[in-house]
């Protein structure tokens, strides 16, 4: 590990640290660099949010950039505790025991599952300041946040991680950290800034100023007794029950965030050029995803049609208009509370292994589109029987809200529509065979379907 950006932390420690990430990192849920070795870290900033000497638990923050053999290193945010003694409760968050250097003997643990050292994260939010590098920030007029809420972890996240304080408010964690305004935080507030109410309004939230500018949490509503729609979905399946009036109404609340993020950010118009270049990409996509799942190869002549349709398009004069969107729009990212209570849409940070300057780009409105209709099918695929019609009615049911909504139907753009719909199967097919195997066969049949498709 290399010298820190800023540190008040005795640099040895850092060496008696390193071999106890080196076996932690890669069993963790939203560490993105699975199946490949770490060689080594170098360290971006060190902060003691609380001290590490003091005989109760001890707080270090870190940012660390991981090494990996053909990757340029990505960096991620590490909180870790550090005590004399680990409690029985915290042991499955045990990272290690220091074998020497100032804290030799002492136990480093992830220090979001200690409720002491979690409870420190609100307070900080609670009034904006700097530690540091770390700057804390609140939204102007919004209510002043209360002290001694309980915090807790919450377990179903991949690539973050999650506090709610007392069901009151959730702390969301970005662990693989990109230069830049997070998307989650970035649009978000611009949708509230343009008073748009389908999305929870960040209260607070906390970034690194130097040496390089990364949004690491938010701060936001926790919406105590909302269920997703996935949730509901499944729900309705297993009772045998049509889904097409939820779908209705996300198809609305869908355009209602899209017509409120147009007013609020700068739109664009796709040129023929980029019309193809977005093709390419996707074709790009593709072949890299071929290599990944060989199971695709025999495939790729007539999905690559589906991306040259959009690609002779442009040479043709189509233009496309493109906004910023959701990004990584399906059933799990909208929310409904209880009874009469309106849609949510939460989750904006888009697809976490796309790149950052890649999920910021104004992009055509049918992506969004094209995600949540890939989500139907995935509900669909997990009931059995399978029932083929209850995808079919919701995609019709949703299109139609869409269009309800804001005028515009995106069954009008069905060459389009069709090769967002491939790039997802695409990029379902290659996170299904690294994170859950079992799953696979739900995204090859789409593959299946669209490839067969006139």
């Amino acid at each position: 590990m290399s010298e820190a950006a800023s540190t008040r932390i005795p640099l040895a420690l850092l060496p008696s640290l390193a071999p106890l990430l080196h076996q932690w990192l890669p069993r963790q849920r939203w560490f993105a660099g699975k199946g490949t070795p770490v060689t080594g870290f170098s360290l971006v900033s060190a902060t003691e949010l609380l001290p590490l000497r003091s005989p109760g638990p001890g707080l270090l923050h870190l940012l660390a950039r991981v090494e990996q053999p053909g990757s340029p290193g990505d960096c991620y945010q590490l909180l870790i505790g550090v005590r004399e003694t680990l409690p029985t409760a915290l042991a499955p968050a045990l990272i290690g025991h220091l074998a020497d250097g100032p804290l030799a003997g002492r136990t480093v643990y992830e220090g979001t599952h200690d409720p002491r050292l979690a409870a420190l994260l609100l307070e900080r939010l609670r009034t904006p300041g700097s530690l540091g590098p770390l700057r804390f920030q609140r939204y102007d007029g919004s209510p002043a946040i209360p002290g001694g809420l309980a915090p807790r972890p919450l377990g179903a996240e991949q690539s973050n991680s999650s506090l709610v304080y007392g069901d009151a408010y959730i702390l969301k964690l970005f662990r693989r950290l990109h230069p830049g305004p997070n998307p989650d935080l970035e649009l978000p507030l611009a949708l509230a800034r343009a008073g748009c109410e389908r999305v929870p309004t960040p209260i607070a939230w906390y970034e690194s100023a130097t040496p390089e500018p990364f949004t690491l949490g938010v701060l936001q509503p926790f919406l105590r007794g909302s269920r997703d729609g996935w949730v509901l979905a499944l729900e309705a399946l297993a009772e045998g029950r049509s889904f097409r009036a939820e779908a209705r109404e996300l198809g609305q609340v869908t355009a209602e965030v899209h017509t409120a993020l147009a007013r609020a950010l700068p739109s664009v118009k796709l040129s023929g050029a980029q019309s193809e270049e977005l093709a390419a990409a996707m074709i790009r996509r593709l072949e890299a995803a071929v290599r990944t799942v060989p199971a695709l190869d025999s495939y790729t002549p007539r999905l690559r049609k589906a991306f040259e349709a959009v690609s002779l398009l442009g040479r043709r004069g189509r233009i496309w208009a493109a906004q910023r969107v959701h990004g990584d729009l399906h059933l799990g990212q909208i929310l409904r509370g209880p009874v009469a209570t309106p849609w949510s849409v939460i989750d904006f940070e888009g697809e976490p292994a796309r790149p950052l300057t890649e999920r910021c780009r104004p992009q055509p409105v049918v992506r969004d589109v094209a995600g949540m209709l890939r989500s139907f099918d995935y509900a669909a695929r997990t009931h059995r029987p399978w029932n083929p019609s209850w995808a079919e009615a919701c995609r019709d049911a949703y299109c139609s809200g869409y269009a309800e909504a804001c005028g515009a139907d995106p069954r009008a753009e069905p060459e389009l529509l069709r090769a967002y719909e491939t790039d997802k199967a695409v990029y379902e097919v290659v996170y299904e065979a690294r994170h859950r195997p079992d799953w696979l066969p739900v995204p090859m049949a789409a593959i299946d379907r669209l490839a067969t498709l006139d």
